[in-house]
């Protein structure tokens, strides 16, 4: 039996104030790094899903939208003075969402008094237009624009204007001496711009046949236009 004699110290462990504080001191400041990091982590994702939505919005305010009919026109290939195709297709498109104008500088021109269309040389146009049928792809074919209504004289599509697309699959010929039907002829070759209509080794647009047209602007979604030709061909048809 161990006995402790009266009066001698007795070996006790235990911490001190200062080693308690120090510890509490130890758990706020972990507590708050996580805090802070849990926080920064919601803000920072919290500002990328403003950033998504705001994109997402400036995308569908910079989009284009068609109004009205698609309409497509016939021409007789100088070729053999016989065959009839759709050598262009017009359509008129406005903004989708009042919002981001439009870039639609055009990389050729249409006024027909002579073979059109007409390159723009050097044409920084933003917007391309590309043609997908059964038989080619083109990324960049010819078009022009012409304005309908009010517009302030330049070519961004804005708020409250309207513009009429003008895709040339094949170029007007005024040497060809047609009355009812617009003389029409291939390209020689991909222009200077890169952009390329249908060549003589090319396929033409004949009847019953379905095609794609997609206008890319610089921003904004892409419009797509699908139709097909009708059985008959005729000077000007609504391709509904």
């Amino acid at each position: 039996m161990v006995t402790q004699k009266l009066g001698a110290p007795m070996h006790e462990r235990g911490i001190t104030g200062l080693e308690t504080a120090i510890i509490l001191i130890a758990f706020v400041v972990v507590a708050s790094v996580f805090a802070f990091t849990v926080l920064s982590t919601g803000i920072f994702a919290s500002e990328r899903s403003k950033e998504t939505v705001f994109a997402g919005l400036e995308e569908a305010k910079s989009s284009i939208e068609p109004r009205g009919s698609v309409i497509a026109y016939k021409g007789r290939v100088d070729t053999d003075s016989t065959t009839d195709t759709i050598y262009k297709v017009s359509f008129v498109v406005s903004n989708a969402v009042s919002g981001e104008p439009v870039d639609l500088t055009p990389p050729y021109t249409a006024n027909d008094a002579g073979s059109d269309p007409d390159i723009v040389s050097s044409a920084e146009y933003k917007t391309v237009i590309s043609f997908t049928d059964k038989n080619q792809y083109f990324a960049d074919v010819p078009w022009s624009v012409s304005w309908v209504g009010n517009n302030n004289s330049d070519s961004l599509l804005e708020e409250g204007e309207k513009a009429e697309v003008s895709v040339w699959l094949l170029r007007r010929d005024n040497t060809y001496a047609a009355t009812a039907n617009n003389g029409v002829d291939y390209y020689a070759a991909p222009d200077a711009n890169g952009a390329r209509g249908l060549l003589s080794t090319d396929t033409i647009v004949s009847t019953n046949d379905q095609f794609t047209i997609e206008v890319k602007p610089e921003s904004g979604a892409v419009l797509t236009i699908q139709r097909t030709a009708p059985s008959r061909l005729d000077t000007i048809m609504d391709l509904k």
